[in-house]
């Protein structure tokens, strides 16, 4: 296509030098004037062959303003009217008589004149022709000979060559006066479709022959960039258009190949998911501008033969949008079967972590930075494994791992160092947090002068330090929450004031309700569970979800139940199930360091910690500030897999468990927790009239 575009261009520049060349041949000149010449001749011949036959009778043929007439002659002189009326009577009827016929054979002849002039037109037409079919054969001779195996090329050449011999010259007469415009007009001329442009082709994709199939990655997904479009230019105030400004779209470009889009560029572009899925059912593109198909008055426009497409699309994007896509368009699984999902980790196991690291390594050489050196690619390493969330995964997400690179290299520029160390992978981690960390600093800064209430000492009663995370613009951080319970006699519910104040979501009013599971299953078996108890998340002004808190959450009731102080330098988290199991949790490292922060700026007293989940352990990758702490026993990690472990760890108190008998020791938090619910429902009775306090029986009054 784009051999056939440029020899088509050198084949419109040789047709304007060439045929007016041929033209100005003196031996062109001279057929052209023999044709004039011989054309001529007829009226001529005829004129004089009338002269003589009037001559002959006495009568001159002679020219006048108005045309041919004739007039008596005497002794050679044409005859005056006064000398004519002197005339015998017989003799001038002869000369009337004489020139009426002479004057009808006039009129034949003139009557053939406009059809000699024709005559001549036509010839002059058809050599005028004749040396431009020999121009334009020249001309085309280079062009047939370089696409001669192309039977196709061949026919439109050869149209080509009839149209363009047909309208040479008008043509040739239309850019001459545009050319006179110009001048006159000083303006730049501007050769309409009408000329000889209209012979140049339009190739819409031009590839090389051993190029293989294309790959297209098209960032700006809109309608004209996927199907192409018909520009316009402004002549003389109107905008107007020709097939030479037709323009490609991605899938022209992709044709035979592969385009990859990214999904929500697509989406988010008017028509260009529909110009899409059209084009991919009806497997051809139509090249249509938005406007044309939504104006309700037809205008004309260009309408491009449609072009028949052969083509795979990848669509890349999120998981949700794939997922919304099969669920709200019909057509979306029958045109895109393929489905690939890709993970965002990589297994920490064989040679992954090596694949890793080569990785990174490709990605420096292609940023053109410093070489990293063992410690820096290591730190890197653990940076993968924390954003992983996941001892035993790598976070893939490159883009994250890109930003700390060139900081890393940045700083160590910086420096003036050759080689990008640990402590650079380190300034470049510390420099990302900073950049982001206000929220938490402010929230930290709240508690650290007790505008947030967060006991990291002593022990309280109903009282318990649970562990969240917030989230913003990708940051995350752990801030401790106090949660708080109050119990006395009721129906067996459990409220969660944030539900009722619809602070609290879903997941957290789920957590809330395994409480009450749990409580009737281990200490509600042989009497109703009579208990009323209010759980609160204090100073929270916010949404609170999930069931992070709910183990934090039971422990504050067994506590109030109880009554036995929980440990305040304990910061607790981990789901909860009714059996009393403690299950993993989300964002276990940054909790964990969120109460070690408040804990570091109240001045760490070595019996502070937090209690996690046991699934959680192979989840941790701790700040180094909160390794060296836990090696240094100023600061713990309590792995914990049931409630019975934990309430123990927070009171000091065996949890106790059933003996034969099915009671719990007296002394034990079951035993307390146990002894203090059958006393509720004692005085639940008891106020129903079922029961006296004393523990005798009676009848309610009517």
């Amino acid at each position: 296509g784009s051999e056939l575009a440029a020899a088509m261009q050198r084949f419109v520049e040789d047709v304007r030098e060439a045929i007016p060349a041929l033209f100005e041949n003196e031996e062109n000149q001279n057929r052209f004037r023999a044709l004039e010449e011989e054309h001529r001749q007829k009226p001529d011949e005829a004129f004089e062959a009338l002269r003589e036959k009037a001559a002959a009778r006495g009568i001159a043929l002679i020219r006048t303003p108005n045309g041919f007439g004739f007039a008596p002659l005497a002794e050679g002189e044409v005859i005056t009217p006064e000398d004519f009326e002197k005339l015998p009577e017989e003799e001038r009827q002869r000369f009337k008589q004489d020139i009426e016929a002479l004057q009808d054979e006039l009129q034949e002849i003139v009557k053939q004149m406009p059809r000699w002039d024709r005559d001549r037109r036509l010839a002059l037409r058809e050599l005028q022709s004749e040396i431009t079919a020999l121009g334009i054969s020249a001309a085309l001779e280079a062009v047939i000979e370089q696409f001669k195996d192309l039977p196709e090329v061949l026919d439109y050449l050869e149209a080509v060559k009839r149209d363009l011999i047909a309208n040479y010259h008008a043509i040739r007469v239309a850019e001459q006066a545009a050319v006179q415009k110009q001048q006159q007009n000083g303006f730049e001329a501007s050769f309409e479709i009408g000329g000889f442009e209209r012979y140049k082709v339009n190739a819409l994709v031009a590839r090389e022959a051993d190029s293989g199939a294309p790959v297209v990655v098209e960032d700006n997904p809109t309608v004209l960039n996927l199907v192409g479009r018909a520009e316009h230019v402004s002549r003389f105030g109107a905008l107007v258009t020709d097939f030479t400004l037709i323009k490609a779209g991605a899938l022209h470009r992709a044709n035979g190949g592969y385009l990859v889009v990214d999904a929500r560029k697509l989406l988010t572009q008017p028509y260009a998911w529909e110009a899409l899925k059209r084009a991919l059912k009806a497997e051809e593109i139509r090249i249509e501008a938005p406007a044309q198909s939504m104006s309700l008055i037809a205008t004309a426009a260009l309408e491009p033969e449609p072009i028949p497409l052969r083509t795979k699309v990848a669509l890349l994007g999120e998981r949700r949008l794939f997922y919304l896509l099969s669920e709200l368009d019909p057509e979306f699984a029958d045109l895109f079967k393929v489905v690939a999902d890709f993970d965002e980790e990589l297994d920490r196991e064989g040679d992954n972590e090596r694949a890793f690291l080569r990785v990174v390594a490709r990605q420096i050489k292609y940023e053109e930075l410093r070489p990293f050196d063992a410690c820096a690619l290591t730190e890197v390493l653990r940076r993968a494994i924390r954003l992983a969330g996941d001892r035993r995964k790598l976070s893939l997400h490159l883009r994250t791992l890109g930003d700390l690179l060139r900081e890393a290299d940045y700083l160590a520029a910086k420096e003036g160092a050759e080689m990008v160390g640990e402590a650079h992978v380190q300034g470049a981690i510390a420099a990302q947090i900073h950049r982001r960390d206000r929220i938490r600093d402010k929230s930290h800064e709240a508690i650290e002068r007790e505008i947030v209430t967060i006991a990291t000492e002593g022990a309280e009663v109903g009282q318990i330090n649970g562990l969240s995370v917030l989230q913003f613009g990708g940051f995350a951080f752990g801030r401790p929450s106090r949660i708080t319970a109050r119990v006395h006699v009721g129906a067996g519910k459990v409220t969660d004031i944030e539900r009722e104040a619809k602070l609290g979501g879903p997941l957290h009013s789920k957590g809330v309700m395994i409480l009450s599971g749990f409580l009737a299953g281990r200490y509600a078996v042989e009497q109703p569970l009579s208990l009323a108890a209010t759980l609160v998340f204090e100073q929270s002004y916010g949404g609170v979800d999930g069931d992070s808190a709910s183990s934090a959450e039971l422990y504050a009731l067994l506590s109030a139940l109880s009554e036995l102080p929980l440990r305040q330098d304990l910061a607790v988290t981990g789901s909860v199930d009714q059996f009393g199991r403690i299950q993993a949790i989300g964002g276990v490292n940054e909790k964990i360091e969120g109460f070690f922060d408040i804990c570091s700026q109240r001045g760490l007293t070595g019996s502070q910690g937090v209690m996690i989940p046991q699934a959680n352990v192979e989840h941790l990758m701790l700040r180094e500030d909160v390794v060296e702490a836990a090696k240094a026993g100023r600061f713990h990690i309590y792995p914990i897999e049931t409630i019975d472990q934990g309430i123990e760890l927070l009171t000091g108190v065996p949890a106790g468990a059933r003996d034969a008998r099915g009671r719990y020791p007296a002394d034990s938090i079951n035993g307390r927790v146990d002894a203090r619910l059958k006393a509720f429902a004692k005085a639940r009775r008891a106020f129903a009239g079922d029961e006296k306090p004393d523990g005798g029986s009676g009848s309610p009054e009517p």
